[in-house]
């Protein structure tokens, strides 16, 4: 059987406040408790969880090297949705049959919303 990614460990300066970021915009589910150095977060239907864990101050965070990617069916919905509550995204851009938008998390990591996995053919 291949390996299956389950599971994001996302280093962040102050964890409780990505850890709402995460639940409060995306719905993922926490107890915001700190076990073991992590705080767990878990997907609100089917998906990856994602672990938060303390970084060292010798970790750089917010460089491009990783995106998390969320799929919605409608990214101006979910943008003016994230709106209400206090997340403002960038402009939606169109691409092959799908748009996206993203935004910066409380550490600077990049964070995208598309329709890409709800396009037609």
């Amino acid at each position: 059987m291949p390996p299956v990614l389950n599971t994001i460990l996302i280093y962040a300066k102050n964890p409780p406040a990505t850890a709402a970021f995460y639940s409060q915009f995306f719905g993922f589910e926490t107890s915001g408790e700190m076990v073991e150095g992590l705080i767990e977060l878990t997907a609100p239907a089917s998906g990856a969880s994602i672990l938060i864990h303390q970084a060292a101050k010798s970790v750089k965070l917010g460089q491009a090297g990783v995106k998390l990617m969320f799929s919605v069916e409608d990214v101006e919905d979910f943008k003016t949705q994230s709106a209400q509550r206090g997340l403002v995204f960038g402009s939606t851009h169109q691409a092959n049959g799908y748009a996206f938008a993203n935004v910066k998390d409380p550490d600077g990591n990049s964070v995208g919303v598309s329709s890409r996995a709800y396009r037609l053919g």
